[in-house]
């Protein structure tokens, strides 16, 4: 047994629908037991009583470290890891100059394996303990990302990129090798340990009518399966995209008429809504994946987070690397709160870390099993150093509540902030 000790914070409620300052539990000095053999979480609760309690177990104290569950990044490109922070580029543009070209390169097993073992190296630094991420059309770069992963023993979802059209040659597959593909991969290695598989057509302007009805098919015969792609990202690629569909209603409407809409759809970005849209998502119950890091570095827009979690809708967040501009879930908070200012409505620090957290657990499926402190979850955590730097310890100091106190790290946080990352109960 382990007992990690700190402050301790926890949410009870969805702070989107309650009083967020009553939203969760709070301990100045507590702790959390971890079962090391099954890497999930035994109890949570006052320091004193955990030690008395368990007085046999290792214990690993963070003092004044703010003991959270992991970060969940719930839209990721991890192939993208080399091109993060790339100037100046739209959507279309992007995808053409820097996000093809290096895509073509993770056919090579080598390479892969490379670029995998990096970006799970620098997800864990900055506290993020689960990944949804798109691979490449290369069946290898799914390969790469889920041993990578399993070594690890980290709780991730990710599937093999489908595009057989508007993408260059060395990059396209078929409708029929996308399904197979993604059936031999489904068959290796979703529900293997911690692995979930994503069945992923990039989106509607890069795969044929062809290949979306067969994704679909493959979803309705794999339902424990998730399923990612983009949806209204931008203005211009809605009019490119409805060029091409003009047959449907809407670019929703599109993935809804080939089997790829309900519970379990991760749709990444989903800013462009229109009122129609709105509500045939919420009634399929898929998930909207907010990425404001991208969404401003790459001028896509501003996310509706205010309307659409007062619609009900489940929402989770992302870093979206390599277009969003930062592998970190704290940056991409305090960008969601940016947005958020923009839009009219500042989220309140319990509601950037719910999203970051049990929100993107939600939107995940995976409520309960990760995202949370509470016993039987998995032990994924993050411990926090709320004084990481010069600059956030001296307004820290001036806090009267945990929400000030953490506030400042929320907002100009990175990796130092991180005290220690722990996966299924081990300290990476």
């Amino acid at each position: 047994m382990k007992l990690i000790l700190g402050q301790t914070l926890s949410f009870i409620a969805d702070p989107f629908a309650e009083t967020p300052e009553m939203s969760a539990l709070w301990d100045r000095r507590s702790g959390v037991v971890v079962d090391d053999t099954t890497g999930t979480i035994i109890e949570v609760g006052p320091a004193d009583t955990l030690k008395r309690l368990w007085a046999n177990a290792d214990i690993e104290d963070h003092g004044d470290g703010l003991i959270l569950p992991g970060f969940i990044d719930a839209h990721a490109h991890y192939p993208q890891t080399g091109i993060v922070a790339s100037w100046g580029k739209r959507l279309i543009d992007w995808l053409n100059t820097y996000t093809f070209p290096e895509e073509a390169r993770f056919g090579d097993p080598g390479y892969t394996a490379e670029v995998a073992a990096r970006y799970f190296d620098i997800v864990l630094a900055n506290g993020t303990t689960t990944t949804a991420s798109f691979c490449t059309i290369h069946p290898e770069s799914v390969g790469a990302y889920f041993a990578e992963a399993q070594k690890r023993g980290m709780r991730v979802v990710g599937g093999k990129t489908c595009m057989d059209r508007n993408a260059p040659d060395d990059l396209r597959d078929t409708a029929q090798s996308a399904y197979d593909d993604s059936q031999r991969l489904i068959a290796r290695w979703h529900g293997q340990g911690r692995l979930t598989y994503a069945i992923t057509p990039r989106f509607a302007p890069t795969s044929t009518p062809e290949q979306l009805e067969a994704l679909g098919a493959l979803w309705g015969e794999h339902p424990t399966c998730l399923m990612q792609t983009h949806l209204s990202e931008q203005t211009e690629e809605i009019e490119w995209v409805m060029g091409m569909y003009p047959e449907a209603t809407d670019y929703t409407d599109i993935y809804d008429r080939f089997g790829l809409l309900g519970e379990g759809a991760l749709m990444g970005h989903a800013i462009h809504l229109s009122q129609r849209e709105r509500a045939r998502l919420l009634e399929a119950g898929a998930s909207l994946i907010h990425c404001p890091t991208s969404n401003t570095f790459i001028g896509s827009g501003l996310f509706d987070m205010a309307g659409l979690r007062a619609a009900g809708h489940r929402v989770g967040l992302a870093t979206d690397t390599g277009g969003g501009s930062s592998f970190s879930m704290l940056r991409t908070m305090a960008a969601a709160y940016e947005v958020g200012q923009l839009r009219g409505t500042a989220l309140h620090p319990a509601q950037l870390l719910w999203l970051a957290t049990a929100g993107s657990a939600e939107a995940l499926g995976m409520t309960g099993v990760i995202g949370t402190l509470a016993p039987d979850a998995e032990a994924d955590l993050v411990v926090l150093d709320l004084a990481s730097t010069p600059a956030i310890a001296q307004r820290a100091d001036r806090a009267e509540s945990i929400w000030e106190q953490l506030f400042p790290t929320l907002m100009m946080g990175d990796d130092r902030a991180v005290a220690a990352t722990y996966v299924a109960g081990q300290r990476m």
